[in-house]
């Protein structure tokens, strides 16, 4: 497969031409490997990497360091796939310095493409900030699992004429502050509609309908990986936890019987040499 990764400006060109970006979560070397072996123009390493992969409740403990670790494998695993560093809750909060500071050491330490940060106009002036320093930023308004508890939870976002007209706004800010794609999370697909009509950069819709002009998923929820709780808008491709499940408990079964291991996975060694030894 002769993969090449996409360069930013030609992700305008895919919407132009009305072709579906594809994106997906990884958190580590052997993921991103196979990854690779796809279609999938996009990687993200998200801070969803708290829940799925660190055990946390949420997205809010991750540092920088983290994504950095968990993105550099990634990198090495997936060199001709476009990899998005995510930005983690009070990277890019306190100040603008701040933020490209923290933007700066993810590209920089990880090797990774572009960065991702939540918020809308409001973070806007940050966005364009980072850009102007050379930095691709990907937005992301909607539901942003960052500040989740100010939202009221996770919940669909935009379902009343201000909230939707702020979304609105807050996409062309993003924009024209710079950013390269937006992510639409939990938001009705009408709204993700009308934002994907009113941008020239794709919007990359997770739980926002089919009119998003591309989709990411967390690969632990399309596979069964993570069983806490499925989201609505996801839709589970595999069942490998349940894989494992069974895998695990057939090593353990054959481990007590004394089936494994046996001569087929075990190394031989000559009845002469044996006689040699003393025991």
């Amino acid at each position: 497969m002769d993969k090449k990764k996409i360069p930013i400006p030609d992700f305008k060109e895919l919407k132009r031409q009305g072709k579906k970006i594809r994106m997906v979560t990884a958190y580590d070397y052997p993921t991103a490997v196979i990854i690779e072996k796809t279609d999938i123009e996009m990687i993200l390493v998200g801070d969803s990497l708290g829940m799925v992969v660190l055990g946390y409740d949420g997205t809010v403990p991750v540092t920088v360091e983290d994504i950095i670790h968990h993105a550099k494998p990634v990198v090495k695993g997936a060199p001709n796939t476009h990899i998005v560093a995510d930005m983690p809750f009070m990277s890019y909060q306190v100040s603008i310095e701040d933020a490209i500071r923290n933007a700066g050491r993810l590209i920089k330490e990880s090797g990774a493409d572009s960065v991702k940060l939540e918020g809308g106009l409001d973070y806007a002036p940050t966005v364009k900030a980072i850009v102007k320093a050379g930095i691709p930023v990907m937005g992301h308004i909607g539901l942003t699992p960052q500040t989740a508890g100010s939202l009221g939870g996770f919940k669909v976002q935009g379902k009343d004429a201000k909230a939707a007209q702020d979304l609105i706004d807050s996409a062309i800010a993003l924009e024209d502050a710079g950013a390269f794609a937006i992510v639409l999370e939990c938001i009705p697909a009408p709204l993700a509609k009308i934002i994907s009509q009113k941008l020239i950069i794709p919007t990359i819709g997770i739980g926002a309908g089919v009119y998003c002009d591309g989709q990411v998923l967390v690969t632990q929820d399309m596979l069964g990986l993570f069983d806490r709780f499925v989201p609505k808008f996801v839709k589970q491709y595999a069942q490998i936890g349940q894989l494992e499940l069974e895998a695990f408990n057939k090593y353990a079964e054959e481990v007590a019987l004394g089936v494994f291991p046996d001569d087929a996975h075990s190394f031989s060694m000559k009845e002469e040499v044996i006689k040699q030894l003393e025991y």
